[in-house]
């Protein structure tokens, strides 16, 4: 089971920066990073509830599942363009 964070399409949406939204909801920079670069292992609902409030959004604009067989096709067709493009 893999649970995305879409929080990039969002940014873009509302046009706003990875800083601004830190500043906003309270969260530093590194954790927002590890938030868009899928490292994280969990969210709190309170930070959750932050960023909603934040981006005037709900969490299944932010969330995102997809199955192992997704992800992992999604992970294997990344590492083949990685390597195609060298």
């Amino acid at each position: 089971m893999a649970i995305i964070i879409n929080i990039d399409v969002m940014l873009a949406k509302r046009k706003m920066s990875v800083t601004e939204l830190s500043e906003r909801v309270g969260i530093t920079m590194a954790n927002i990073s590890i938030l868009k670069n899928g490292k994280a292992k969990a969210i709190r609902l309170s930070t959750l509830d932050a960023i909603c409030e934040v981006l005037q959004c709900q969490p299944g604009d932010i969330l995102e599942y997809r199955s192992d067989e997704e992800s992992e096709y999604n992970v294997s067709a990344k590492n083949d363009k990685k390597y195609n493009d060298r």
